[in-house]
């Protein structure tokens, strides 16, 4: 049969050509919502805190308990994120280079704080250290504290952050594969001379993408180390807990002035995974080019 010469090829719409009202509806909306609940509340962050002007923030932040709350928040992420870090490597590697039963399962548990409300992360250790758990009895024989104290602290942020590391790391190694890893060793290298000459070049960028989210949340938790800080004050209180406990005093100078400290982590956060994602992206393009 003929085919008919009346019958024209359908031109297929790209998404891109859309009507023009449709596409500025779009972009305005989108723009009034991160005006509402991002830029709105952010600059009125920094307004509060300088609104009696740059000297009593510089005191608030001079505090004693707030300089203990910040200089907590920094030792709890200091240990954190480099424990984090060595477990999701791990993790990662694992998962992406090897076969082995349970593979599904141990992907699961490392999502499992996402879908676990900090609260309740916080509330695990409680019952697994207080003092009326067997566990608990124990280590207050032994002049071991966890709960009330920096262990605690340490154990909730790597909770809830643990899996940052290792979920940025499993499917970029899942799609660069063993090729490499294999090439090298049948070339003589050990298994140390391949992770440090081979994958970890590799994985780099994502890796510090990972811990550079790992790092924002460490510093910024609240549910789970509220549960277990015990609210000591100069002791146990970190950032975000000192900026509830002096905005409940009507501090709000002080309050708003810690405050400040955590949305430039945030924002700091921001402008460093941009760059992170354009080194990365070029460096993509440079490599498929050549």
């Amino acid at each position: 049969m003929a085919l008919d010469a009346t019958v024209q090829p359908v031109k297929l719409r790209s998404v891109t050509t859309e009507h023009r009202i449709a596409r500025y509806s779009l972009i305005i909306l989108s723009l009034v919502f991160l005006l509402l609940i991002l830029l709105l509340p952010l600059t009125a962050v920094f307004v509060e805190a300088f609104r009696k002007g740059a000297g009593p923030f510089i005191t608030a932040l001079g505090d004693a308990e707030t300089f203990s709350a910040i200089r907590l928040t920094l030792i709890v992420a200091g240990i954190s994120v480099p424990l984090n870090l060595a477990f999701g490597v791990a993790a990662a590697w694992a998962i992406a280079k090897f076969e082995f039963k349970g593979k599904a399962f141990l992907t699961t548990l490392i999502d499992l704080p996402f879908s676990v409300s900090p609260v309740i992360s916080g509330l695990v250790f409680v019952l697994l250290f207080g003092a009326n758990t067997y566990l608990g009895q124990w280590l207050s024989a032994n002049s071991i504290k966890i709960l009330f104290a920096v262990p605690g602290l340490v154990l909730a942020t790597m909770f809830v952050t643990f899996p940052f590391v290792a979920r940025e790391l499993i499917p970029l190694m899942q799609e660069q594969g063993t090729a490499d890893e294999e090439a090298a060793l049948s070339l003589g290298a050990s298994g140390w001379q391949t992770f440090w000459y081979v994958t970890l070049p590799n994985i780099k960028w994502g890796l510090l993408y990972g811990v550079l989210l790992c790092n924002a949340r460490a510093m910024g938790e609240f549910g789970a180390v509220s549960v277990v800080s015990g609210h000591i004050r100069g002791q146990t209180n970190t950032m975000p807990l000192q900026v509830e406990i002096l905005y409940n005093e009507y501090n709000f100078t002080g309050a708003f002035a810690v405050a400040t400290l955590l949305a430039l982590l945030a924002l700091v956060t921001l402008v460093l995974k941009t760059l992170l994602e354009m080194r990365y992206s070029a460096e993509i393009s440079a490599s498929r080019r050549h």
